[in-house]
């Protein structure tokens, strides 16, 4: 990296520490741009070449969550359903809730001030609502894409929301008792249990769904199931035997 490259990058890591350490000690709502570039010792203009937002400079560093979930769907192994890939991109997701499960003293503190900032303000409520219908909508044309129909196709659209409605569910959930709860050391736990158990209820119903497709050419598949075009029935997983295998849920 040369030293125009790192100094952009101290300067953006400067804006963005400065942006959360005022929202944690004022509120989202509280703080305008033109503090946070006061306080960061930056022009405001400076502050919008980095981040074309002021909702950019809170989610910004966590919307790389998105991107991470479609690229390890797209990059699963020929034969492995949908269902399989995204659970266990969950289960591998790190965040705030490894942090705590690790014993970092600073994680449960930095988790409150997160969920409570977002829960006090309607317009990162809504921006975090916006990021996961992108991803959402992204998803599913993956899903779309890879069993050869429409973007539009009703079976994607249902699979996405699907899967993504376990990951909603269980940032609600990690939400509200990291906001009521002084004691998060059981935290982990419990949302890996509620994980398992809301895969295993999406198992019945989407567990052969849009396994990965072979590439063109290698084979003609023989007739597979609905939602199954282009894959070798061969190569198709079977479900997973334990559907109360442990998954987590990301946070920051």
């Amino acid at each position: 990296m040369g030293l125009r490259d790192l100094k952009k990058q101290q300067t953006r890591e400067r804006i963005v520490e400065t942006a959360w350490r005022l929202f944690a000690d004022r509120g989202f709502e509280k703080v305008t741009v033109a503090d946070v570039a006061r306080e960061a010792q930056v022009a405001p203009a400076t502050v919008f070449n980095y981040f074309p937002s002021k909702e950019d400079l809170f989610y910004g560093p966590l919307e790389a969550f998105g991107g991470r979930l479609i690229d390890a769907i797209r990059a699963r192994e020929v034969g492995e359903p949908v269902l399989v890939a995204f659970r266990r991109f969950l289960d591998d997701t790190g965040g705030l809730l490894a942090r705590i499960r690790a014993g970092d003293a600073d994680a449960p503190q930095r988790a409150r001030t997160v969920n409570r900032v977002i829960g006090d303000s309607p317009a990162l409520q809504a921006r975090e609502r916006q990021a996961l219908a992108r991803t959402t909508d992204s998803l599913a044309g993956l899903l779309a894409e890879e069993t050869g129909t429409d973007r539009d196709d009703i079976h994607a659209c249902v699979a996405a929301n699907a899967l993504m409605g376990v990951h909603r569910a269980l940032v609600d959930y990690v939400r509200r008792r990291v906001l009521a709860d002084d004691n998060l050391t059981e935290l982990d736990t419990d949302v890996r249990n509620l994980s398992a158990e809301a895969f295993a209820l999406l198992e019945r119903g989407l567990g052969g769904y849009a396994p990965k497709p072979r590439p063109a050419g290698l084979r003609d598949p023989r007739p597979g199931l609905p939602g199954t075009a282009g894959v070798d029935p061969d190569r198709v997983l079977p479900h997973h035997p334990h559907p109360r295998r442990r998954h987590g849920a990301e946070l920051g």
